[in-house]
This record gives C-alpha cells, sequence and structure tokens, in this order.
C-alpha cells in the first residue's frame, strides 16, 4: 500500500473484513459452474473427501455451493465435505496421515505441507500434473515447491493476504515525530522508535512490541535459507544486523523487558492499551479495536507493512493425498476450487486475495470506488503483488520459533552476542532439520 490510511471508529468497521490473516479463520463464496475443465489424466468419477479448517462456522453456505457446482458439473462424484477445528490441526494431519486416513483433498499452509510431503503422503503436482504451474502466481508456486523433498511442488495455490501496518498517530505527535511520515523500512522504524524512546520511553512507550520473528529477518534482508533449501543461513549479516539493530534500542531503553517474552497477543494488547506505536495486524485486529479500544481507533493510521525487501504474505493452499483411491477426482476438485472465477469469487466474499494468474489484473483489485474498502483493497492487493511467503516450510512452527526468540533475548540481555544468538539458532534449526 503506499497510501496511509486515517481510520475513525466507522472506518474500522467499514474495512474490518479486508486484511484477512491466514490462522484458519474463514472464508466463503459460491461455486462457478463454467470453470474450465480439468486435466487430471484419469476419469473424473466417484467419492472423494475434502477437508478445510476451521471453516463451517461462517461459511457453510459457500462450500455446499462448491460442491453441489462440482458435482453437477462432474456428474458420478460425490463430494463429501469435513471441517476439522482450528486447534491441533496440524497435529491432526500428522496423525491422520501416519493412520492412512488423510483426506482426499485438504487445506493447509506450507508447513504443514512440507511435513506431509517429506513423509510421501502428497502428490507431487510439478511431477504429476506440470501444466498447472502457468495457472497460478510464480510466488504462490514457489511458496508450495520443497527444494528439499525431491524438488516438487506439493499444493494448488489457493487464497493468499498480506497484512498492514498500524500506527497509533496520538502517539507519534506526543512523542515528537510526524504522523505524516511513517516509517516504510525497518531502517526507518528503528530510527524513529529512537526518538519515541528518548521523548516517552520515561513514560512506558515504545514503537515496538516484540521480538524479530523467521518473516522479520526475511524482510529486513537476511537470506534465510541456502540455494537448496536445505540449510538455514539467517547467521549473515544482515541477519546480525538486525538484531543489533534491537540491541541498541533495548539499551535505550526502546523496547522492554516485558517484550522478550511477548507473543502476538501481547504485542496487541500493548497497542490497544496506547502504549505501542506500531503494531503489524490484521483484519481481526481492525475489528477487535473497534470493540475494545475505540479510543485507539480513532487515531489509527493504516500503511504498508514494514519492509527493507518484499513485504510478507500468507498462503493457503489445497493438496492431494497421494495414495487416494480417487486421485483424477481429487486433482479435478483441488483445480475447480482454485481457478480464476472461483478464486474470484472466493476474494469477493472473504476479502482475501487470489493466487490465480491474472485475477489481480481484475479491476475489483486495480479501482479505488473511493470508499476506505475500495482504497484498501485496491492497496492491499497492489502489496500482494509484490510480496514474497518468507517462512521457510523447513522452519518449526514450534521448536524452531521458540529457540529462536529465546537465543535473541539472551543477545539483548547481553548474555550473549547478536552473532553468537543466531549462530545458536541457526545451528539447533540445521540440526533439527538434519534429522528429518
Amino acid at each position: 500500500m503506499s497510501r496511509t490510511f486515517r481510520w475513525t471508529t466507522a472506518g474500522v468497521a467499514a474495512s474490518a473484513a479486508l486484511s484477512l490473516a491466514l490462522t484458519g479463520c474463514g472464508v466463503g463464496g459460491g461455486g462457478s459452474e463454467d470453470s474450465g475443465d480439468a486435466d487430471t489424466g484419469g476419469k473424473i468419477a466417484g467419492k472423494i473427501t475434502f477437508q478445510t479448517w476451521n471453516l463451517k462456522g461462517g461459511y457453510k453456505q459457500y462450500f455446499e455451493g462448491l460442491v453441489d457446482a462440482f458435482e453437477k458439473k462432474h456428474p458420478g462424484t460425490t463430494v463429501k465435505w469435513v471441517d476439522q477445528p482450528a486447534e491441533g490441526y496440524q497435529d491432526k494431519l500428522s496423525a491422520d496421515a501416519a493412520a492412512g486416513n488423510l483426506p482426499d483433498v485438504v487445506d493447509m499452509g506450507p508447513e504443514a505441507a512440507r511435513t506431509l510431503a517429506d513423509a510421501g503422503t502428497l502428490l507431487n503436482v510439478a511431477e504429476d500434473d506440470p501444466k498447472a504451474e502457468k495457472n497460478y502466481l510464480p510466488a504462490a508456486w514457489k511458496a508450495m515447491t520443497f527444494k528439499d523433498v525431491k524438488g516438487g511442488t506439493y499444493g494448488y495455490p489457493w487464497y493468499l493476504n498480506t497484512g498492514p501496518s498500524f500506527f497509533n498517530t496520538a502517539l507519534f505527535k506526543k512523542c515528537g515525530l510526524d504522523p505524516k511520515n511513517l516509517p516504510k523500512t525497518y531502517d526507518e522504524l528503528f530510527d524513529q522508535a529512537a526518538v519515541m524512546s528518548k521523548n516517552c520511553g520515561s513514560k512506558g512507550i515504545s514503537m515496538i512490541g516484540r521480538l524479530p520473528t523467521i518473516e522479520t529477518f526475511g524482510m529486513y534482508g537476511a537470506k534465510l535459507m541456502d540455494k537448496d533449501g536445505t540449510k538455514f543461513t539467517f547467521n549473515d549479516a544482515k541477519g546480525v544486523a538486525l538484531v543489533k539493530r534491537y540491541q541498541k534500542l533495548y539499551k535505550g531503553s526502546g523496547f522492554t523487558e516485558e517484550s522478550l517474552n511477548a507473543l502476538q497477543t501481547g504485542e496487541a494488547d500493548s497497542f490497544k492499551s496506547g502504549e505501542l506505536g506500531w503494531l503489524p495486524g490484521s483484519s481481526y485486529t481492525l475489528s477487535d479495536l473497534k470493540k475494545t479500544a475505540p479510543k485507539v481507533a480513532k487515531s489509527v493510521a493504516m500503511g504498508p507493512l514494514i519492509a527493507n525487501t518484499a513485504p510478507n504474505m500468507y498462503l493457503e493452499s489445497l493438496v492431494v493425498n497421494a495414495k487416494s483411491k480417487n486421485t483424477a477426482t481429487a486433482k479435478a476438485f483441488a483445480k475447480f476450487v482454485t481457478d480464476p472465477a472461483n478464486q474470484m469469487a472466493f476474494a469477493k466474499k472473504a476479502s482475501v486475495f487470489p493466487s490465480s494468474t491474472g485475477s489481480l489484473e481484475d479491476p475489483y483489485f486495480t479501482k479505488d470506488d473511493a470508499t476506505d474498502e475500495g482504497q484498501l483493497r485496491v492497496e492491499a492487493a497492489n502489496q500482494v503483488g509484490k510480496s514474497v511467503v518468507w517462512w521457510p516450510p523447513a522452519f518449526s512452527g514450534t521448536t524452531d520459533v521458540d529457540n529462536l526468540r529465546e537465543q535473541i533475548a539472551k543477545a539483548l540481555l547481553g548474555k550473549t552476542t547478536a552473532q553468537q544468538a543466531l549462530d545458536d539458532a541457526v545451528k539447533y534449526a540445521n540440526d533439527r532439520l538434519a534429522k528429518q
């Protein structure tokens, strides 16, 4: 997004759905009957099971319509739709795969897909359906391509999103910063964070609320993995420079000790309480601000995701069980759900963004209708087109994440150097990866 938007409570309400984070939240839409025929290499017939992640609660009608449209298009097929709760979803996927009970078509992100692909559970789309690549955005296709798993691509990209930045302009004014000159890069962010700390640190106000994540290193400019995707490398000069910026901020009281252990929820709580200047957000943030922090919402401005390189985006995909008894039907359904017509319907209902080639060029994503929603949709779509899925699928969302945070915290507390902290974090992640 190239513009900055000032949010009133009404503005938050109007655009609350524009930035759905891919954390198992739902989407909705309707099936298309005139989608292109899928080249599946077999007879499209028989019964398959399609599994989604925490979507049934608000989007039952969409998926029932989608299933009906597919079955009408392909007489003799039956699609059983099942939905699983968000809690423990990835563990259930692994358990089902190990027991041979994985559904034919499954909704999941790159990390879970890589784990199952490594176990030989998922269909290698690049090998089995190579012509499919041209139907999806290169960045989305690349995110489902795992170089360390036989170099294959293990899913059909589905929907995308990238979050905006939220800034408390009241704090900017109070702490000597210009709310019309919001930071766009991490270097600008740290420079302004130092000013905020100098002028307001004694009042418990800071710019940044938690430690960097693996995506932060990618957006700062660190090289996360080697070219083969087999080893982590974010302990390079850029990675060390990022940790040193956090160290300097911490020494200047611009980053609190409480923030060393803060997770995303704690960061959001600090922003809502008026103690934090910047928050990377999502649609949940918008609606939550309106409901729980209306005073803060009135002074919030929204801008592009902070990045020195390409901004981060999130991806959800549909994978096909390699052991499906009706592979042709499973492939056809996955391609049907992710074709341009259905992706567009999906995007309009859910306020997410399509991964299908050319869809972001649709006027819906390029023409500003002068409403908050329209402006943000156009700007966010523009950002999606420039974004990268920075989270390496091989980076564990549990053990590697926790260890990285612990090592960086040690560096800020002076118990180790920035270089050693990242060396240890990289060694830990590489050792775990080597044991797989």
